[in-house]
């Protein structure tokens, strides 16, 4: 049995995966850090999900993060084969330079 002194720990990792997430998100204008932190926030995602789903006796939490990993396994093969087809075209990584995307 989880008590809620390690409920909150573990949410509150959650929590700080996900800020340092979003911060980096939206400091970063590199395109492969962006994408490296919104793993980050679906790592949150899944921990959360894993502690809520133990602390109440329920395996829907732990399914909702079998469905995250898919999300974020698609996500980055295909950000992956973005940055790469980018950085071909135009030899940066910079996402204010790919602001207006033209041939």
């Amino acid at each position: 049995m989880m008590s809620f002194g390690a409920l909150s720990g573990y949410l509150l990792v959650s929590a700080l995966l996900l800020a340092i997430g979003l911060v980096g998100f939206l400091v970063r204008r590199n395109l492969i850090v962006m994408f490296l932190c919104t793993e980050l926030m679906f790592q949150g995602v899944a921990i959360a999900f894993i502690a809520m789903g133990k602390y109440l006796f329920d395996y829907s939490g732990q399914v909702m993060v079998i469905f995250v990993l898919t999300v974020a396994a698609a996500e980055a093969a295909l950000a992956l084969a973005l940055v790469v087809l980018l950085h071909r075209q135009s030899e940066t990584l910079d996402a204010d330079s790919f602001g207006e995307l033209h041939e």
